[in-house]
This record gives C-alpha cells, sequence and structure tokens, in this order.
C-alpha cells in the first residue's frame, strides 16, 4: 500500500478514498455520499479502516488496489489512512485510535490520550469549529509552521506509531490545549456549566461558565439532545448559538442520525421579542454542525442578548418541524 495526497491527476486511477471521497475510487469513508462497503461501515473513518484491516474479505474489499489517498487533512484522516497502510499492525491501538478520530471529527471525549493524540495532530480544529491552525506535530517535525496538507501527511504519517506508544512524549504539542479542555470539563464536573435536557423538544439548554475557551468536548459529553442552546452569561445579557450534536455531519451507524431543523420562523420570532431592526438571530451554517447564532448589528460575533435561556428555550420549543436530514 502507498499514500498519495489526492489531486485531479488522479481522477482517472483506481484508488481507495481513504476517509474523504472522490471519483474512480472504493470509499472507505464516513463522509455524506459515500459508498463505503456494508459490511465494514462505522461511525468515522479511522473505524472503517480498522474493520477493513481485521477483515479476511479485505483482498476483496480493496480489489487489489495499493494506491490510498485522502483530499483533507485532519485526525481521522490521518490514522484512517495510518491504519489501512499499516494493516492488521494497527488493530493494537484500535481503542487509541477510535477515541483520537471521535476527538477530532466529533469533538468527543471518550479517553484523555485520545484527545491527547488529536490536539497534537490537528491542534483544536475540531467540529463546529472554523479554525484552520496549522497541524501542532507536522510544524514541530518540519521546524516551521506547516499549512500544506500533502506536506502535513508527509510528515507525520512515519511518526503517527511513536505517537500513539507514547502520548507524553509529545506534551508540548497537547498541553495547552488540553488545559483549555480539561478545564471546561471540570466546570461541568463542579455544575459552574450544566446542561438541561428538555425532552418534549429534544433541546438540550447548555449554559456555560463565563470564560470557557474549548467547551465543545465538554458539551458533547453531557448533551443529549437534537439541538444544542449554548448560552454564555455575559455583561449585560447573554451571547447565545445554536448547534446540532457534533457528530451529525457525518454518516454514521451507532449514533442516530439528526434531522435538520426549519428555523426561520422561530429565529424571527425571537428577533421580535428582542425588538431588533439589525443584528440578532440568524441562520449560521459556516461550521458543519452549527445552525444558528446570535449576531451584533454589524454582522460580527457576538452579540448581547437580552432574552433569558427560558425564554429562548420557550420559543424554540414551539418549533416541531423538522425538515431535512444532512
Amino acid at each position: 500500500m502507498r499514500f498519495q495526497f489526492y489531486s485531479e491527476a488522479l481522477d482517472n486511477t483506481p484508488k481507495l478514498s481513504v476517509d474523504g471521497t472522490v471519483s474512480n475510487s472504493i470509499h472507505f469513508s464516513h463522509w455524506e455520499g459515500n459508498t463505503t462497503p456494508a459490511e465494514v461501515k462505522a461511525d468515522t473513518s479511522t473505524e472503517i479502516a480498522l474493520n477493513l484491516v481485521a477483515s479476511p474479505n479485505r483482498a476483496a474489499l480493496t480489489q487489489g488496489i495499493e494506491l490510498v489517498v485522502n483530499n483533507h487533512f485532519d485526525t481521522d484522516g490521518v490514522l484512517s489512512v495510518w491504519s489501512v497502510l499499516n494493516g492488521e499492525s494497527a488493530l493494537e491501538f484500535r481503542d487509541l485510535l477510535v477515541s483520537a478520530a471521535e476527538a477530532g471529527d466529533f469533538s468527543e471525549h471518550t479517553s484523555d490520550d485520545g484527545v491527547k493524540v488529536s490536539i497534537a495532530i490537528q491542534g483544536l480544529n475540531q467540529a463546529g469549529s472554523d479554525n484552520e491552525d496549522a497541524s501542532p506535530l507536522a510544524s514541530f517535525l518540519a521546524g516551521h509552521p506547516v499549512d500544506d496538507d500533502s506536506q502535513s501527511y508527509d510528515l507525520i504519517l512515519p511518526e503517527v506509531e511513536r505517537l500513539l506508544s507514547d502520548v507524553d512524549a509529545y506534551e508540548s504539542l497537547w498541553r495547552n490545549g488540553w488545559t483549555n479542555v480539561a478545564t471546561a470539563l471540570e466546570s461541568f464536573a463542579r455544575g459552574d456549566s450544566r446542561v438541561v435536557e428538555h425532552e418534549d423538544s429534544r433541546i438540550s439548554l447548555v449554559t456555560l461558565a463565563p470564560g470557557l475557551s474549548q467547551w465543545l468536548m465538554a458539551v458533547s459529553k453531557h448533551a443529549r439532545g437534537e439541538m444544542f442552546l449554548i448560552a454564555t452569561p455575559v455583561s449585560g445579557g447573554w451571547t447565545y448559538r445554536l448547534d446540532y450534536p457534533y457528530y451529525s455531519w457525518a454518516e454514521t451507524v451507532v449514533r442516530p442520525e439528526i434531522p435538520r431543523r426549519d428555523l426561520i420562523r422561530v429565529l424571527a420570532i425571537l428577533n421580535i421579542k428582542e425588538g431588533l431592526s439589525s443584528g440578532g438571530w440568524k441562520i449560521d451554517e459556516r461550521e458543519m454542525t452549527s445552525a444558528a447564532k446570535f449576531f451584533n448589528a454589524d454582522g460580527t460575533l457576538v452579540g448581547v442578548s437580552q432574552l433569558e435561556p427560558d425564554e429562548v428555550l420557550a420559543v424554540l420549543s414551539t418549533e416541531q418541524v423538522q425538515t431535512t436530514t444532512f
């Protein structure tokens, strides 16, 4: 097996499309529109790759194709590619590999080391984020910031086994990010941040303590609804955002499919309650699982709402129509 970062020059070449989905390829991916063989499907592409290398039908599934490609860089992409390239030997690290992929793609905290591996590979560019920071590990290995996806793969793939075998040796790459994640997790453990589930509307009301920076994993760990209303108290009111669960952009097997909601009417009602002629509640789909946010009048974040969380929840709960699925 050999890896090459995808380019249009490979369009007519048979290949294994791992994580990303590209034409003229066999898919091993959880991205929308994939044609991954049913017998190896899983929630992350890394777990799909591990199912592939463990399968007694591996040769038939890959049809003798040796070229492995991906069209983007992130933790799940790197680890799924690495697993296919390394075959059965990757199974030694199965739990850690899946945990790291879940951290990177779904902002889930299923193990401390999984989160640390993901931060080392892709930084804190996780689900729900539009952050495009360079890979800490690639930049460390190169000795300078690396923001080229193909180069990042070339640098990191030979280093993956060492990272998985001794996560602590790479502490300088994950320490700051992990500290922020741990602070958010501790905030929920203390009750400074909290989640209240509203079963009828299937909305999780998440109230964050002020000052948290990396709270996505903590929210993902505690919220169980089909939509998250995330509120943070600030001077003069509240900041708000509406998110779908952070795995919901992917095609999943174990995690349930999450319908998208028609929010136009309820956001209009919220803006009437706010007494706003500009800014306020607006649809926002710039992040993969974001639904809406409260904006300043000039269209920038973060706007300050005068409505209390229970008022916002009451309006959102009146809208039960779910129109589309991802």
